[in-house]
C-alpha cells in the first residue's frame, strides 16, 4: 500500500521524502512500512531531495522571479533540510538575482507611469519584497530604473 501511494504521487509531480512521509502518514501506514517504502525509493534515486530543490531553484527563480529568501522559505515548507536548501539556493548568485529583479521591474515600471515617484517605489519596493528581495537591492534596482527614465531620485523623494 504505502509503496503504490509514493508511486502514485510521483508521477502526478516530483516530491520531497517529508512530502511523501507526511502523505503516508496521513493514510495511517505503519511507521516501519513507510520509512522501508522510503528508503527503498531513495536507494533507488525515485526520492531525491537533493535534486528536487536544485530543480525547484531553477524553475522558481526562471519562472516567477523569486530570490534566494523566498526560494528557501518554499523549500523549506516541503520538508527539504536546511544545508540541502542552502546549497540549492547557493546556485543562484547575486548578479542572476539582481538581475531578475531587474527584469521585474521593467515589466512593472510601465503600468506605474501615471503614480508619482514615491508611489511608484513603494508598489515596486513591495512587488520585490513578496517575491523575497532585500530592500537593499529592491531600491537600488527602482532607483536605476526611474533614473533611466529620467526621473531624479534625489530630488524626488524625502
Amino acid at each position: 500500500m504505502a509503496r503504490a501511494i509514493c508511486l502514485r504521487l510521483l508521477t502526478m509531480a516530483p516530491k520531497t521524502r517529508a512530502q511523501l512521509a507526511e502523505a503516508l502518514r496521513k493514510r495511517d501506514v505503519p511507521d516501519e512500512a513507510a520509512e522501508a517504502v522510503l528508503s527503498r525509493f531513495s536507494e533507488l534515486g525515485l526520492i531525491n531531495d537533493e535534486a528536487f530543490a536544485a530543480a525547484w531553484v531553477d524553475s522558481r527563480h526562471h519562472s516567477r522571479g523569486l530570490a534566494k529568501r523566498a526560494l528557501a522559505a518554499e523549500l523549506r515548507h516541503r520538508g527539504v533540510d536546511t544545508d540541502t536548501v542552502k546549497e540549492a539556493v547557493e546556485r543562484l548568485d547575486s548578479d542572476q538575482e539582481a538581475d531578475t529583479a531587474r527584469r521585474l521591474v521593467e515589466r512593472k515600471l510601465a503600468s506605474t507611469r501615471s503614480l508619482d515617484p514615491q508611489k511608484r517605489t513603494r508598489r515596486l519596493a513591495g512587488m520585490l519584497a513578496r517575491k523575497g528581495y532585500s530592500a537593499g537591492l529592491a531600491f537600488r534596482v527602482i532607483r536605476e530604473a526611474l533614473e533611466a527614465e529620467g526621473i531624479d531620485m534625489e530630488e524626488d523623494l524625502p
